[in-house]
């Protein structure tokens, strides 16, 4: 066997709150021959399988994760070529956004100010349907997305177009029970010779408006019809509320920042606080574009 898989190893590392417990088995793949490798072990050991992404928009239990946990992160390739007026990308699911941004960027296209600041990578974007507050075109990540595939657990591989997907706010169904391996994405090649100052812009102003020198996960909660969560949160006063070393962001009310050994319990109590005090002085239900991973 090729592909390195160990034990116990601490996830925290391996999330952008940085925290959480240790995986039982844990592996990197690089290739899709690797992950087919990790999947063939986890079913041979009839061993559950988590992926994780580039670990932003999830909360690892301090108890860690049972099973085989996949980190996507190293499965990172991107290539692109011009075709019928458009720009075409194919990526590997774990490769980052940030890598995303350069390739439009390089062409000067409107994505490249949409993606500009967004954390994690290509695969988790497509299952969280990531998006942004402004009012950019494309605004969310399937704007762009013509196809992805899936690496079945019977180690085959399906490519599903968009039209195949269930896209919603915030989440994208239709994948399931699969892994997505590789996103194919397009745009017009309408360049904006403005669009380099204009990504330079937003970065000053989400930095100045957003805690990104601190660990976080990004926005926590989704945006309820017609209400913005970071503006529920802040009226009920709870902006600085924290427990241990888990705080709601003096900047923006909508991030929970690890102000230094915060653990993943603290972090979901102070989820649980936000949601109970806001449904209880505003009515508003909030709900999590956080996932909880491993023993709860």
């Amino acid at each position: 066997m090729s592909l390195k898989i160990s034990q116990n190893v601490n996830l925290a590392e391996y999330t952008s709150w940085l925290v959480g417990g240790n995986a039982d088995n844990f592996c990197l793949p690089k290739t899709l021959d690797d992950l087919k490798e990790a999947i063939s072990f986890a079913k041979d050991k009839n061993l559950k399988i988590t992926i994780l992404g580039g670990g932003t928009n999830v909360l690892v239990s301090d108890d860690g994760i049972e099973g085989l946990t996949i980190c996507l992160r190293r499965l990172s390739k991107i290539s692109s070529f011009e075709k019928d007026g458009r720009l075409h990308i194919e990526a590997l699911s774990g490769t980052a956004k940030s890598e995303l941004l350069k390739t439009f960027l390089k062409q000067k296209l409107a994505p490249a100010l949409f993606l500009a600041g967004l954390p994690g990578d290509v695969g988790g974007g497509v299952v969280m349907n990531a998006g942004v507050a402004e009012a950019f075109v494309p605004r969310e990540f399937m704007d762009f997305v013509d196809w992805v595939e899936v690496l079945t657990l019977d180690l085959q591989t399906i490519r599903l177009q968009k039209n195949q997907l269930n896209v919603k706010y915030r989440h994208t169904d239709g994948w399931q029970p699969h892994i997505i391996v590789n996103v194919g994405m397009s745009w017009p090649l309408e360049n904006d010779p403005t669009i380099l100052d204009k990504v330079r812009e937003t970065n000053k102003i989400r930095l100045s408006k957003q805690p990104l020198d601190m660990p976080s996960c990004g926005s926590v909660f989704k945006n309820p019809e017609g209400h913005k969560a970071a503006q529920l949160i802040d009226s009920t006063g709870l902006k600085g509320y924290r427990v241990g070393d888990a705080q709601v962001s003096l900047k923006h009310a909508n991030f929970i920042v690890n102000l230094e050994k915060a653990t993943a319990k603290n972090i979901w109590d102070v989820i649980t606080h936000v949601q109970k005090t806001v449904e209880k002085e505003k009515g508003v239900k909030l709900t999590t574009e956080v996932v909880k991973l491993g023993r709860w």
